[in-house]
């Protein structure tokens, strides 16, 4: 339980950062407290921005001993709240923006420390300056940070070929609720001794710990690529061409999204894309090789599993990249499938994963259902086929009111949430769980995994002051 906060105690913890970087004016808080979907709302009546861990850890000591509730930020990209404080007042933001150093970088040891508060963006020109990437790439990587990133396990355009955040960080360094700090920045790929503690905080939204630092795993940089926009007629047909792909290419598909044609026809119509057919396709995949082959080779190589898939007639049409322009522009189409629909009015989203072989039959009766629920409604599904995450986007109907559109959010989700379920799938595949979804995991989670979550988030944080109201029931 948190206590109201007192001027002294505002005052205590402002000097701990300094009053410049202890925002109390509403203006100054006003981009901290709402996330870009203006879903989420909160109050405040502190921004912290530390510029050390020991800054950090003397935030936490301070609210064990006030028992204040700290909401973890980093960036501001979440789209499930988990980064908005509530409406009480009470709870203070610890931003980790001004934490943005990049410690140290290392080609040998394919390694990197960043601090929580960088920009991937960043992340990402740091690792190019040694010839290595960071493959971590989302539509946001512009302004998110590690730090959120890692906390909510981001997926993004890359897991196929180099797994999720999970499977990104060698190490971390975090302050726990009481203040202390556990110093976890190895780089080690291989340490058999005991519990693997950074999964623990990966992941877990901010509830268990605030992440300061982050080891992450860097790779070569390809040396070639090849990318092309493909037609194709359904999803089912997409599953097979992803596995053509898969097969053909000896490891070196790093991307396959597939779009519904209704999301690009919104992305060129609002969003400035360019298609590079002469008639629409009912689906279109993304698909992009990358591997350290001479500059030209992996166009041969996908030139020629796409005269085969044409054979066999899964593709309808396909535009390989014939330059890096275009390789951009076909991305730039992927990219804007979730900003466009805005134009569209509002949309239900739906963030989900199943096994890859039952999207083609989630899809269909996820379609069906929602059209059935909302008549006029219009699915705009699209997202990373090849790891099985997709993003089942629900846009009004043309002409419908917004606000009874939008009282179906829940009657809707918990729709798609059952038969994303029934195909053994997650509600929730790399946005997290946050305020938006908290409610539903009592029903998604047996007792015994509800039960461990509990015990867990009691040892590391007994009085409850980490991101309260978060990712637990």
């Amino acid at each position: 339980m948190t206590t109201p906060l007192s001027s002294q105690i505002l005052d205590r913890f402002a000097a701990i950062v300094g009053e410049a970087h202890a925002l109390r004016d509403p203006n100054d808080q006003a981009p901290y407290l709402t996330e870009w979907r203006d879903l989420y709302r909160g109050v405040t009546p502190l921004v912290l921005l530390p510029g050390s861990t020991d800054e950090v850890a003397a935030i936490m000591r301070l609210a064990t001993e006030t028992r204040t509730a700290i909401v973890p930020q980093a960036g501001n990209t979440g789209l499930v709240g988990g980064q908005i404080p509530d409406q009480s007042g009470s709870q203070i933001i610890l931003s980790l923006r001004r934490m943005n150093r990049i410690r140290d970088v290392d080609p040998v040891d394919n390694s990197m420390i960043a601090e929580a508060g960088c920009i991937l963006a960043d992340v990402h020109e740091a690792a190019e300056k040694v010839g290595r990437i960071f493959p971590l790439s989302l539509a946001a990587e512009g302004s998110c940070r590690i730090g959120g990133n890692i906390s909510s396990n981001a997926g993004g355009i890359n897991v196929l070929a180099y797994g999720n955040t999970r499977q990104l960080v060698l190490g971390l360094e975090v302050v726990l609720a009481d203040g202390r700090i556990w110093n976890g920045l190895r780089r080690l790929k291989k340490d058999n001794t005991g519990y693997d503690l950074k999964q623990l905080f990966i992941g877990a939204e901010g509830t268990l710990g605030v992440i300061t630092a982050a080891v992450l795993k860097l790779f070569p940089k390809p040396t070639d690529q090849a990318a092309a926009l493909i037609g194709v007629t359904s999803p089912a047909a997409a599953v097979e061409l992803l596995n053509m792909m898969q097969e053909r290419s000896g490891g070196r598909l790093t991307a396959f999204e597939l779009m519904a044609a209704m999301g690009v026809d919104f992305a060129v119509r609002h969003g400035n894309a360019v298609l590079p057919f002469d008639r629409p396709h009912p689906w279109y995949v993304l698909a992009e090789l990358s591997g350290g082959e001479a500059s030209g080779t992996l166009m041969s190589t996908l030139e020629a599993i796409l005269a085969e898939a044409f054979e066999a007639g899964l593709v309808t049409d396909a535009v390989p990249a014939a330059s890096e322009t275009q390789r951009r522009a076909f991305w730039h189409v992927r990219e804007m499938m979730s900003e466009v629909q805005k134009y569209e009015g509002i949309s239900i989203k739906n963030d989900v994963s199943v096994p890859v072989s039952r999207i083609p039959h989630f899809l269909e009766e996820a379609s069906a259902a929602v059209m059935k629920l909302v008549p006029g409604c219009r699915p705009v599904p699209f997202g990373h086929l090849g790891d099985g995450n997709i993003h089942f986007n629900v846009s009004q109907p043309v002409g419908g009111d917004r606000q009874a559109f939008l009282d179906q959010w829940e009657p809707m989700t918990d729709l798609v949430n059952e038969i994303v379920l029934a195909h053994g799938g997650s509600i929730s595949a790399e946005h997290g769980i946050g305020r938006m979804k908290r409610h539903k995991m009592a029903t998604i989670k047996s007792d015994v995994e509800l039960q461990m979550m509990l015990s867990i988030k009691q040892m590391f944080d007994p009085l409850g002051i980490l991101n309260p109201g978060k990712l637990l029931p």
